[in-house]
């Protein structure tokens, strides 16, 4: 367990220590009334921790105070750290980005893609390409998710049991094959659609590997990187925060328990798309790892080669995801945006009107907490909290404004 705390002063990092105050203030702002139970961020610069911020409970009813080592479920940030164990299998020779997953997983050997109909009379054509390690990366596979309620696909899936989460009793196998099962929402590589397409890359790490997606995120990218709060298990229960909804009639942050057993014991499906627990610290440590090109201290998980491929926009032409993706959440607008190999890519600030820098990548997860890494600044920053879903407040865009208007070198 490793606390967080400033290494450097604002002004030694090229931050003005006033401005940067204004990333408390604002998100304490939500906290007081009400929107927000708790909040902690950190801003990271050149390698060292220029900022950390933190307000409000990680349990309000128990009147537990967040601290700087509280541990939050990271949902969607679980996406990245399983694309990373995607590409070291790639570096090892086991995959190749444009393989076919059937070569590994033999349910995927003949997929059928939806064409018209309904979820409960669905009218299908087989796929004119397979799947490939690329499509699982890039979320273009077609798979979708079952809380989307965009299409009948989607509903297909809550049908089997898949909204935001996996039938009780289904390993990662399991659903493997229960989703190979289901039609596909386009032909793969036609277009981008946030999914399930992750969850299956992890059972590709399984099957590729011989590991359990937990025991190779272990030995292969935890315990090297010093990341001793992470896994799909809390490593404290009593640091784990608890979850929160908005109030529809008041927009007060009001406990919820439909996710509240996640991270509190092994879960039948290991999640490379969503199951993770982890402390900021922590992940600090992962986003530090991929902003020095794939290592960090003494310690290589991928090259830096591999890294700058992962951060670039994988969008065919260099579209962005407003002209190539489904419609995601308001929270994440796609102008300006394409995406690589397991995260978001800026390509165009302007077109995003963001003062972030183009070149940067990210993402977020549904209990609100986000990151990113800006290559051009050498910057670092992660936001943590626990309010579902992420589209109920603006605090992604908002936490870039603060953070950049105050960096004034």
């Amino acid at each position: 367990m490793a606390n967080l705390k400033v290494e450097v002063e604002p002004a030694d990092a090229g931050f003005d220590a006033d401005r940067l105050s204004r990333i408390d203030a604002h998100f304490d702002r939500y906290v007081e009334d009400g929107r927000l139970p708790g909040w902690l961020a950190v801003v990271s610069r050149h390698g060292r921790i220029v900022h950390v911020g933190h307000g409000g409970h990680s349990d309000v009813e128990a009147g537990t105070p967040v601290e700087t080592d509280t541990l939050w479920r990271i949902f969607s940030m679980t996406k990245p750290i399983t694309s990373v164990a995607a590409m070291m299998l790639v570096e090892d020779g086991l995959l190749e980005l444009d393989d076919p997953i059937s070569r590994w997983l033999p349910e995927f050997a003949s997929p059928r893609v939806f064409v018209k109909g309904s979820a409960l009379r669905p009218v299908t054509e087989p796929a004119t390409q397979p799947i490939r390690v690329w499509h699982l990366l890039t979320h273009t596979a077609g798979l979708t998710y079952g809380f989307h309620h965009g299409h009948p696909v989607d509903a297909i899936y809550r049908a089997a049991g898949f909204e935001w989460g996996t039938p009780p009793g289904l390993d990662l196998a399991a659903c493997s094959e229960q989703w190979a099962s289901l039609p596909l929402l386009f032909q793969p590589g036609a277009e981008w659609n946030y999914s399930i397409a992750t969850d299956v890359l992890g059972r590709l790490v399984e099957v590729v590997s011989g590991q359990s997606l937990d025991e190779f995120f272990s030995s292969r990218i935890f315990t090297p990187l010093g990341m001793t709060d992470t896994g799909f298990v809390a490593s404290s229960v009593s640091r784990l925060a608890a979850l929160y909804v908005p109030d529809p009639a008041t927009g007060r942050a009001t406990r919820n328990e439909a996710f509240g057993s996640l991270g509190k014991s092994r879960p039948d499906c290991l999640s490379g798309g969503g199951g993770l627990v982890s402390s900021a610290s922590d992940y600090w440590r992962f986003t530090e790892m991929l902003l020095r090109g794939g290592a960090l201290d003494d310690v290589r998980l991928l090259s830096p080669r591999t890294v700058a491929l992962m951060a670039s926009n994988h969008l065919p032409g260099h579209v962005d995801l407003e002209e190539y993706g489904r419609p995601l959440f308001a929270e994440m607008p796609f102008d300006g945006h394409g995406f690589g190999l397991g995260f978001s890519v800026l390509e165009d600030p302007v077109k995003a009107r963001t003062l972030s820098s183009a070149g940067e990548f990210a993402w977020g997860g549904a209990a609100s907490t986000a990151f990113w890494v800006d290559p051009d600044e050498d910057l670092t920053v992660g936001f943590y909290t626990q309010l579902l879903p992420s589209s109920t407040y603006r605090l992604r865009s908002q936490l870039r404004q603060l953070v950049y208007q105050a960096l004034v070198d």
